[in-house]
């Protein structure tokens, strides 16, 4: 008897979801495609992340793993399993998030212990006690004193706010875990400690990430793989290691290029493509890319780049493809 294939813990399998976006007050009704087709799995323990600049679609996909938005075509798998829309309790059970920003995503009404407790009061795990309990592990994991329990977010600083929020996310005993831009509003001090930190997690706890950042520094730092996203397009996924020694995609390359010379006044370090990025309601065709690539083709303009397989990942992009038409 042959073994069967272990599936990855978490997939999405051509996924895309599309807005109607009304523009000016008479305006009819357009789609916009904030991602379109999107395949990713997910292996257990591993850490993927996901990179592109704003508005390429990498919060909408959380969304959607969170059970926050409902694809509007493709499904999301839970090993191997697919997850239906009546399903959000449970998927919330394997899989859990850390936000960007720790002031504003912890109630300020609200005592840390209570904050941290919230998932299992809603979830209706355990009593008071159990719970009380489980609220003093997570603050020693997640390497916070016992006092400040009976604090108020107000009373912390950005990285501790930050440990109560991946604290939260860990209560449920999640085995996913989406992590979307989790230091972007921190300081750069701060920022090394909330990585390493995730990164001791993720060993001690057996956890899987997702990793969405537009900083590919961050990412080179926790990753183990890395996909690369493009206009709602994933256009390159590789190894960490292999991506951050050889980008194959243009896109990549003007990606980890910014690494080198960012502007410390800029949260989004400049790719030195321009500032005309794509209107999804009304994209390029051929290749999405094809306005802002130094390297584009007479095919990039008409023809979408195939998918080229490598032994780890994929790029898709002409300048790979074996025998280009047109």
């Amino acid at each position: 008897m042959s073994e069967t294939a272990t599936p990855p813990v978490l997939e999405l399998a051509s996924v895309t979801k599309t807005y109607q976006v009304k523009q000016g007050m008479f305006g009819k009704p357009k789609p916009l495609h904030a991602l379109s087709g999107v395949s990713l799995r997910l292996n257990r323990k591993d850490v993927l992340g996901l990179v592109g600049e704003s508005g390429c679609g990498k919060s909408t996909l959380a969304k959607i793993l969170l059970g926050l938005e409902m694809p509007t075509d493709g499904r999301v798998l839970v090993d191997g399993r697919e997850i239906a829309p009546g399903e959000r309790r449970l998927l919330a059970r394997r899989i859990q998030p850390v936000f960007q920003d720790p002031y504003s995503s912890l109630n300020p009404r609200k005592s840390i212990e209570d904050i941290i407790a919230l998932p299992l009061l809603v979830h209706g795990i355990g009593d008071g006690a159990a719970r009380e309990q489980a609220v003093t592990r997570m603050l020693d994991l997640v390497g916070l004193p016992a006092r400040v329990r009976r604090g108020y977010p107000s009373q912390l600083s950005g990285g501790q706010r930050q440990r109560v929020a991946i604290a939260r996310a860990l209560i449920m005993k999640p085995e996913i875990v989406i992590c979307d831009e989790p230091t972007s509003a921190l300081d750069v001090s701060v920022q090394s400690q909330i990585l390493n930190l995730l990164g001791d997690l993720r060993e001690e706890l057996g956890l899987t990430y997702l990793f969405i950042s537009h900083n590919l520094a961050v990412v080179e730092h926790l990753a183990t793989r890395v996909a690369v996203m493009y206009l709602g397009q994933i256009v390159e996924e590789a190894p960490a290691r292999d991506l951050f020694a050889g980008p194959r995609h243009p896109y990549t390359t003007a990606l980890l290029e910014s690494v080198l010379t960012p502007d410390p006044s800029l949260s989004v370090p400049d790719t030195h493509l321009g500032a005309a990025y794509p209107n999804p309601i009304s994209p390029p065709p051929g290749c999405r890319f094809h306005p802002r690539c130094g390297k584009v083709r007479d095919i990039c303009r008409t023809t979408p780049p195939p998918r080229v397989e490598g032994p780890e990942g994929h790029v898709d992009c002409h300048l790979y493809s074996a025998a280009p038409t047109h």
